[in-house]
């Protein structure tokens, strides 16, 4: 599949998940450096909100939303995951009073190789916003055709919003 990346087109390493199937297998690192497998992620609706390099405004933007929509959903777990490092994603939180979410590296790029979302010749995953079920089964996919662009927000939190009363 391919993406444009300040308009030029850019190819990811494959067609990214779908609405339907399951998380494939991964790992990637919490705050403290510890593994995070696709097994610790499951049994609770989780919003996955990925973004390239959150040291960039759009990434910034797009991680303090999702921050700021946290306290909307009590039983929903949201995530953020990007290929900074460790260090990079906890000094960027901690700059921008960022608590509400949970941050994961995907330094090593087992997320974006495993969700077909990374961008070789950029080093770093395509942005998107998933949100997955109890199960690991994807229920709602946004892969954002203008990596430079933000998100739909209202469409992936009204989606949320759909899963809970459902």
């Amino acid at each position: 599949m391919n993406v444009l990346l300040s308009g030029e087109v850019t190819e990811l390493v494959g067609e990214p998940l779908k609405v339907g199937e399951t998380l494939p297998h991964f790992k990637l690192e919490d705050e403290r450096g510890d593994k995070v497998k696709t097994a610790d992620l499951v049994g609770k609706l989780t919003l996955i909100s990925v973004v390239p390099d959150l040291n960039t405004g759009t990434c910034s933007l797009q991680t303090r939303h999702f921050n700021q929509s946290v306290d909307q959903f009590s039983n929903v777990q949201f995530l953020t995951i990007s290929t900074n490092s460790v260090a990079e994603q906890r000094d960027w939180c901690a700059a921008e009073g960022v608590h509400n979410l949970r941050m994961l590296s995907d330094e090593q790029e087992s997320f974006g190789y495993a969700t077909k979302l990374y961008v070789p010749a950029q080093g770093f995953d395509a942005r998107a916003v998933y949100i997955v079920d109890e199960q690991g089964v994807v229920r709602y996919a946004q892969i954002v055709p203008e990596i430079s662009e933000e998100p739909n927000y209202e469409e992936a939190l009204a989606a949320l919003k759909s899963f809970l009363t459902a």
